[in-house]
């Protein structure tokens, strides 16, 4: 009896460490001073992709209070692969409407949202250290009741 407990404690920890495999994942997301985003002050990082083969999603974060004023944020994303310039785009993202509310996830006044930003997976053709910019580009400069933003990088 003692031995088919500990063959069977053995046999569930196998089962459950072959399922486990790591997630090539990146984040990074800039707390946004006093809440108050202004336009001169973009978030910026930096990853690093060594698979050129596989595909990837990539979402903006950001996260915001109930206070927000708008349905949605207009964010120029710029892109640096290595060795080129930053390929810039205006991306509209929209984060809820007067019917439904805002979209996320939310805890009292909080909210969350990932977009996805690519309309399909893509595919990084160089290797090395990629460079991006977030930069609200609203008509309201400082833009008030943004708490953070950030990219998430996921292989598909």
């Amino acid at each position: 009896m003692r031995y088919r407990f500990h063959f069977i404690s053995f046999a569930l920890m196998v089962a459950l460490a072959s399922g486990c495999k790591p997630i090539d994942v990146f984040e990074y997301n800039q707390t946004i001073p006093q809440y108050a985003w202004k336009s001169n002050q973009p978030v910026t990082g930096t990853f690093r992709i060594a698979d050129t083969a596989a595909l990837y999603n990539i979402y903006i974060v950001l996260r915001h209070t109930e206070a927000y004023a708008y349905n949605n944020i207009w964010i120029d994303m710029g892109l640096q692969a290595p060795g080129d310039s930053m390929f810039s785009q205006k991306i509209d993202l929209g984060l809820g409407n007067d019917a439904q509310g805002w979209e996320g996830t939310g805890l009292n006044d909080i909210w969350e949202v990932r977009k996805l930003i690519n309309g399909r997976p893509m595919q990084f053709r160089k290797a090395g250290e990629y460079h991006f910019r977030l930069k609200q580009i609203m008509r309201d400069n400082p833009l008030r009741y943004v708490m953070s933003a950030g990219l998430h990088i996921e292989k598909k």
